[in-house]
């Protein structure tokens, strides 16, 4: 081996990586990216009972509207009105009433 010589020995790594760079080693380097097997079931599952929580929440929330009667004008036979509010029918607290005004009807 002269000066100008260069020496194409490879040492026994690199011959493996030239080996491996072949087109079955590319093959095997395909990664699976996500969710599988039982992780992917039980994700489903929460989602699906997530769902169902939403749904069952978003029924009893509209059956509390339609049975109180609640409306824009207010609940039941109150009435949100310019003066405050005004009650149509009968009404029973169990508590005292603080009021600054009460009306009756004329």
């Amino acid at each position: 081996m002269g000066r100008g010589d260069v020496s194409t020995a490879t040492s026994p790594a690199s011959q493996d990586c030239t080996a491996r760079s072949g087109p079955d080693y590319q093959h095997q380097l395909v990664y699976r990216i996500g969710i599988y097997g039982w992780r992917k079931r039980c994700l489903y599952l929460l989602v699906i009972l997530l769902m169902a929580v939403v749904i069952i929440n978003l029924a009893l929330t509209i059956w509390i509207i339609k049975v109180m009667d609640f409306s824009i004008d207010g609940m039941g036979s109150l009435r949100v009105v310019d003066r405050g509010i005004r009650l149509e029918g009968k009404a029973e607290f169990l508590h005292g009433l603080y009021a600054s005004e009460i009306c009756s009807r004329k």
